[in-house]
């Protein structure tokens, strides 16, 4: 059996290990938080009855160490893959005591991977705290309309609006009907002229999680350690599915971020009692924090599952280092509030101030929210629907353009671009 030794994607080689926004990223193909397994593939599994969180003891040359299993599709098989980085007894109040010390089993000789590993089921169990399956979208039937549409570039050539779908009209809703003023150019800015929207290219994006880190260090968001994980509690506005498609010992990945869609319809809108979730001017669904009191009603109502509630009070308001850390244009939330993502409405409020100071009109990529910023790939485009000579609006007319769950008519602000894909013909046989 071959090992395989890899950087942590989240704390590297162990250096950020006392980073607690790095510890709770879930890792972008197993999500899990937290801890290094042991990664293993189906097939492998099957032979040796291994099951996820299964306790295996890894002897090498006379070495051992025990890890945690968990299953991954897609890995090849005889082979163990472990991350390096944990196991650290002196990193630091997040750092100490997470995961096992891989570095034990490396040798300067076989750095990066070595043959005639030893595997052996302990018996024991050891708990991996996963965010995938937690806050999923659950459709009646998800075959017929996929989260995320691909095709192949011969196919896309013969169909290129195959990822639109005949979406309800507007007129057949229950929502209230809000009536904007959507002329562009003719802006008053007294009522509301910017409508804002966003589209994600599941083409670029390859669920590296920096627009995860992002969001957190730009509003505040808290950790709230492996035990709420564990319990589906983690607070991260912005989440990236990973989807597999295939035979299970070699599927294809597909990554999707799911941030607040900021629905023109939205269904959270409609279920709140104090009118805590309103919508605005300019298109945004926003949070009122101080009207919140906890139902969670707007939570249960909302089929994206982007909400999220803070159950216990997860931030430090008394150590004084932490206000430093903290963006001061964010409001620090308490228990009891429900948050989610607001396309980073601090920022568009501040440039919407400067523009009308100036007496001028906010400019097509004069700003963009966090997430936008930080994505290595530019997969995240952010700006005025309005307009229809900005980014956003002239790749929402594009064919590849569709909205996730169209056919609730939840009118969706946020919209992904289909993936294309284009591989070989002796890879794809």
């Amino acid at each position: 059996i071959e090992i395989n030794f890899r950087r942590d994607p989240s704390i590297y080689d162990g250096r950020f290990a006392n980073n607690g926004w790095l510890q709770e990223l879930p890792k972008p193909m197993i999500k899990l938080t937290w801890d290094n397994p042991v990664l293993v593939g189906p097939a492998m599994a099957g032979r040796m009855g291994l099951e996820k969180m299964d306790v295996v003891e890894l002897e090498l040359n006379g070495k051992k160490v025990q890890g945690s299993v968990w299953i991954q599709a897609g890995h090849p098989d005889n082979s163990v893959t472990v991350f390096l980085g944990y196991g650290r007894t002196r990193a630091g109040r997040a750092g100490t005591g997470a995961g096992f010390d891989a570095y034990q089993l490396r040798y300067s000789a076989t750095p990066w991977f070595a043959t005639g590993v030893n595997v052996r089921k302990t018996g024991e169990k050891y708990l991996l705290a996963s965010t995938q399956g937690y806050q999923t979208m659950d459709t009646e039937n998800g075959d017929s309309r996929p989260e995320i549409r691909v095709t192949n570039l011969e196919e896309y050539h013969k169909e290129p609006n195959f990822a639109k779908e005949e979406e309800p009209q507007k007129e057949f809703t229950l929502y209230p009907q809000l009536g904007y003023k959507t002329t562009y150019p003719n802006y008053d800015p007294k009522s509301g002229p910017y409508q804002w929207g966003m589209t994600i290219d599941l083409n670029a994006c390859v669920g590296c999680n920096n627009c995860i880190v992002a969001c957190q260090s730009e509003n505040n968001i808290p950790i709230v350690g492996k035990e709420m994980v564990n319990r589906g509690r983690h607070m991260h506005w912005l989440r990236v599915d990973a989807y597999y498609q295939g035979d299970r010992d070699n599927p294809r990945a597909h990554f999707q971020p799911v941030p607040c869609m900021q629905c023109e319809d939205a269904p959270c809108e409609l279920v709140c009692p104090v009118g805590a979730t309103v919508h605005s001017t300019e298109g945004l669904n926003d949070m009122v924090y101080n009207r919140c009191v906890g139902t969670r009603y707007c939570s249960n109502n909302c089929p994206y599952k982007v909400r999220r509630f803070n159950f216990l009070l997860f931030q430090d308001w008394d150590t004084p280092q932490y206000k430093m850390m903290r963006n001061p244009d964010v409001t620090v939330r308490s228990r009891g509030v429900m948050e989610k993502c607001t396309y980073c409405v601090q920022r568009i409020s501040e440039h919407r101030i400067t523009a009308e100071r100036e007496n001028r009109l906010i400019g097509d990529g004069e700003f963009t929210t966090a997430c936008a910023q930080s994505c290595p790939a530019n997969a995240i485009v952010f700006g005025n629907v309005n307009d229809p000579n900005s980014a956003v609006s002239k790749l929402k007319a594009g064919a590849r353009n569709y909205s996730l769950l169209a056919e609730l008519n939840t009118r969706p602000r946020t919209t992904y671009l289909a993936e294309v894909r284009n591989p070989s013909g002796e890879l794809e046989s």
